[in-house]
């Protein structure tokens, strides 16, 4: 099994997201991203680092986002308090509390009644 080195430099990086050290910094800038410096100035990045310029790479290479679109979504990426539901339509055989369930059902007669009335 092959150690992976714990922190690498910007051309390394670079070389691994296929792209140009001026994208990095310009990355860098735009996302509000922060690399380790060495006491001469010079750039060091770890895993997680390659991880989040991976992230935005297939944002806005593969996915077709702007950059205002990718922050915007980084940004939500990384709050843990966001929980997104899947259920995104009503199912009448869906466990509800009754209240709700009735309150529901009520609401999508009225609506069908006014459809009809239109």
């Amino acid at each position: 099994m092959k150690m992976q080195r714990k922190q690498f430099r910007i051309g390394d990086l670079a070389k691994q997201l296929n792209v140009e050290r001026f994208v990095i910094r310009f990355w860098e800038k735009e996302f509000n991203l922060k690399a380790i410096r060495s006491k001469g100035g010079q750039r060091f990045y770890e895993g997680k680092d390659l991880a989040t310029f991976e992230y935005i790479k297939e944002l806005l290479y593969k996915q077709g986002f702007t950059i205002a679109g990718a922050k915007q979504k980084l940004n939500l990426t990384s709050k843990k308090d966001i929980i997104a539901s899947k259920r995104t339509t009503f199912n009448e055989h869906a466990p509800l509390p009754n209240d709700i369930k009735k309150l529901l059902l009520d609401i999508r007669a009225r609506l069908v009644k006014l459809q009809k009335v239109l």
